[in-house]
């Protein structure tokens, strides 16, 4: 397989990941009343960059939250820059402005969620008891325990005001459309960025175990309040998702799709090994080469 051939799949992969296109094709109609536009992730000020290209109508509201030295040139969407793997002040700030953009709004009103990777660090929102020095407490401990992103996330949606479809329910009764570009294994929407605009549906039970299988250190007040009700989150059956939408609109599957096509193209079959393996990567590419021979030999 020459090197030409590898490149040329490399960029079909990158390429399915774009803002500009999978945005583009994957808009909601104009609503009758008007258009708000959020998010929150290191992708997400390209991401907003995108959609206002691509979309015809005004945008009455917008703001997204980034990594800083991650903004983009727009026009409409306001892009503000914050602190990423741990959080910072700029973040809080901009999560209560995040509430504030989304609060008043009606039936007829129509708030596009822009979510991707990043986005928990990037949206501190401390419970009701809690503050941010927690919040930053959590994301350390979480960050040195060694544990897969889809239990840390399931840890900060239980501490905070505005993860956890707690973004969505804020906006109610406005409908929300939440494009989402995932980084966790398996694609799960309610996990990217912690899932500030998707209900929970495992609950804290969820959490619990997650921070006894990793041997989790958290602040006292932070699992005295992960132990109560009051830190459930909003589920699936509440009447304030009814009306939403989530479209997974890139991912490592969706990339990985899209070079395995292309190889097709090029009259080669391929095989997609994995999208959701976790680990070291000397380790998981002796995996990876491990599996290709073994089916090479079949």
């Amino acid at each position: 397989m020459d090197r030409d051939l590898l490149e040329r799949l490399f960029h079909r992969a990158v390429d399915a990941a774009q803002p500009q296109h999978a945005i583009a094709a994957n808009l909601p109609p104009p609503p009758k009343g008007r258009t708000i536009v959020i998010g929150a992730g290191k992708a997400s000020a390209q991401m907003a960059r995108a959609f206002e290209a691509a979309w015809a109508g005004p945008i009455d509201r917008g703001l997204v939250v980034t990594r800083y030295g991650y903004g983009a040139p727009t026009r409409r969407i306001e892009v503000i820059e914050a602190a990423h793997p741990v959080p910072d002040e700029n973040g809080m700030k901009a999560a209560r402005r995040l509430l504030g953009k989304v609060s008043g709004l009606t039936e007829d009103d129509l708030v596009v969620a822009l979510v991707c990777g990043g986005g928990s660090a990037l949206l501190p929102s401390p419970a009701a008891g809690l503050t941010l020095a927690d919040e930053i407490a959590v994301n350390e401990a979480l960050l040195a325990s060694g544990a897969p992103i889809s239990a840390m996330n399931a840890v900060r949606k239980h501490v905070s005001t505005i993860k956890g479809g707690r973004l969505a329910a804020a906006a109610w009764p406005a409908r929300v459309v939440s494009l989402v570009v995932s980084d966790i294994p398996g694609d799960d929407p309610a996990l990217v960025a912690s899932g500030p605009t998707v209900p929970d549906e495992a609950g804290r039970a969820e959490a619990l175990a997650a921070i006894a299988d990793h041997g989790i250190k958290l602040p006292n007040a932070v699992m005295a309040h992960i132990e109560t009700p009051a830190a459930d989150a909003p589920k699936p059956t509440d009447e304030r998702f009814a009306r939403n939408e989530v479209h997974l609109i890139a991912s490592a599957a969706v990339s990985l799709e899209a070079a395995a096509a292309e190889a097709g193209r090029q009259g080669i079959e391929a095989v997609i090994l994995s999208d959701a393996i976790e680990g070291e990567a000397r380790e998981v590419g002796g995996v990876h080469a491990a599996v290709a021979r073994e089916r090479s030999e079949e």
